[in-house]
């Protein structure tokens, strides 16, 4: 009867940890440029302590990988929102300083003349995060070129370069979440940085990427997992009557 309580134990286990992405996946069906997870991978794990030395049991995986399938493009014809194409991904800085990766393309100027998105993460150039000359009026073109023009001249004032994204071509590299909710290349210390490809990656200027994110799909999966979750717990419990009146059977005899 251990054997069947195991199974459900495991599997119990691995949902806990597969129903905490779809929360966090739900939570985040309006954020812009969200990415889900893949399905959550399982191991074999042997079961330490007297008596369980041949147990085996499946245990999930937490890696949380990024899947960098596009969301919707939604224009919105403000200079400063940049939807990243196709797997492109954009170079903030972390709370903590670590280089680090998202899909959020909501940018600003902050009140100390830095480039930063909606989440609040410093924007970076291929020198460090890009800082905006006082009342200038940002812009930037497919090829993550930032621009700013004085918008008080009169006529058409010419456009200086301030800076270039520093964007990179996520579609070879696999990509994990960090606690923060940024993207790290798997695998690899925090602040790694993706190496250039040969093609450089663009982007769609005045335009946001939603989230890739379907909330119908996220809620029946949930559904599902609170189903099989309280179908292994009615094993459970069923497996421990077996047992008690298995072992009342042999006291009776």
């Amino acid at each position: 009867m251990d054997r069947l309580v195991f199974t459900s134990n495991a599997t119990i286990k691995e949902q806990a940890t597969a129903r905490q992405v779809l929360v966090n996946e739900l939570a985040n069906v309006s954020t812009v440029g969200f990415k889900s997870s893949y399905d959550v991978a399982l191991q074999s794990v042997k079961v330490e302590g007297p008596g369980f030395d041949s147990r085996f049991q499946a245990q999930a995986v937490a890696r949380d990988l990024i899947r960098l399938e596009p969301g919707p493009i939604m224009a919105t014809g403000r200079p400063m929102d940049i939807a990243l194409a196709e797997k492109a991904v954009l170079a903030v800085q972390a709370s903590n300083g670590d280089l680090a990766f998202t899909r959020r393309g909501d940018l600003k100027v902050n009140p100390q003349g830095q480039l930063e998105n909606g989440s609040g993460h410093l924007v970076l150039g291929e020198g460090g995060p890009i800082a905006v000359p006082p009342g200038m009026m940002v812009s930037i073109n497919p090829d993550g070129s930032v621009y700013a023009k004085d918008p008080t001249q009169v006529g058409a004032a010419p456009s200086v370069f301030i800076d270039q994204l520093r964007l990179r071509d996520g579609s070879n590299v696999k990509l994990g979440r960090r606690s923060d909710g940024l993207f790290k290349v798997d695998g690899q210390a925090d602040g790694a940085d993706i190496p250039a490809g040969n093609t450089p990656p663009r982007l769609i200027p005045q335009a946001l990427e939603g989230s890739n994110v379907s909330a119908i799909e996220a809620m029946t999966r949930l559904i599902d997992q609170s189903r099989s979750f309280e179908t292994q717990i009615r094993i459970i419990k069923e497996t421990k009557t077996l047992d008690e009146s298995g072992a009342s059977m042999m006291k009776t005899a």
